[in-house]
């Protein structure tokens, strides 16, 4: 993933290096199902079996993909796993390159089905219903996190957090009783400052934004995240999205589906659905913020 990842726990000594290669495992077979970086990933065999094959797939990468199309349905295909090949056409997937015009141009140039209607689960098995590539980058981080936080449950330790890059989840709390806290980054591009702090106990979050990945196109920045309707890079203002969830997988997707539907439409439907949700907001050189349940 490309990714740092922590953890911090109250456990004997005595068991950190078993503790340690537990949670390297578990987040080595999350690489090994869901990267796209990787050739031989299960994600990638099903992005090169021919459309309508079926496909054989572990349990952890299905659990994924439901939950993608959940969360797709959900929010009106604003989380789009299917968008793989425009990820890499802007320069964003493997290999990073510049921005390939002429990909972009015939992708853009054609309508796009969601993802609801290229991706069939069934038995075990996925198949492709079209020439499409799935892009995890969305979700998988947040999964990696919530199985790092399966490790911690199943080795018997209740207060712990763990991470990746920003996506956190936390159990129990710290050992004054009080709960982990976590930091909420500014999304500025230069020097990232703190927008502010969140207390998390038996909860995760998980933040999308435009600020660290991006592409400069003439006097432009554009962010790694698509629009899945417009094929093209996000420029709706919304410079990130903070989420907090039960689980991070679920709070990774709704980061990213709520940044692609804007403050207004977002912010509406994470408080129909009753999501804890924090908006920042690019206005002129600043950033404003929008906020939904404990963020409001």
């Amino acid at each position: 993933m490309a990714a740092e990842w922590s953890a911090v726990c109250y456990a004997p000594a005595a068991r950190a290096a078993d503790l340690t290669a537990a949670l390297a495992a578990a987040l080595e077979a999350v690489e090994r199902q869901m990267s796209n970086w990787r050739p031989g990933s299960d994600l990638n065999r099903l992005n090169a079996a021919p459309p309508g094959a079926w496909v054989a797939l572990p349990a952890d990468l299905l659990a994924v993909l439901a939950e993608g199309l959940a969360i797709g349905a959900a929010s009106g295909g604003a989380f789009d796993m299917a968008l793989g090949d425009l990820v890499a056409a802007w320069g964003f997937g493997p290999p990073v390159r510049r921005p390939d015009e002429a990909a972009i141009r015939a992708l853009t140039g054609q309508p796009r089905r969601p993802c609801a209607e290229v991706l069939e689960l069934a038995d075990g098995r996925a198949r492709r219903l079209a020439p499409v590539r799935f892009d995890l980058s969305g979700i998988a981080k947040g999964y990696g996190v919530d199985a790092m936080a399966r490790v911690m449950e199943a080795q018997g330790i209740a207060d712990w957090l763990v991470g990746i890059d920003g996506e956190m989840r936390a159990g129990g709390s710290r050992p004054d009783g009080a709960a982990w806290s976590v930091a909420i980054e500014a999304a500025e591009y230069e020097s990232p400052g703190l927008a502010g702090t969140v207390a998390l106990c038996d909860r995760a979050i998980a933040s999308s934004g435009d600020y660290r990945n991006w592409i400069g196109v003439g006097a432009a920045r554009l962010g790694h995240i698509m629009h899945p309707a417009r094929a093209a890079p996000l420029q709706n203002g919304v410079a990130a999205v903070s989420v907090l969830a039960p689980g991070c997988c679920a709070a990774d997707a709704w980061a990213t589906a709520l940044m692609v539907l804007g403050a207004e439409t977002g912010a509406a439907l994470a408080r129909a659905r009753g999501l804890d949700a924090l908006f920042q907001l690019r206005e002129g050189s600043g950033l404003r913020f929008v906020g939904t349940g404990v963020f409001a």
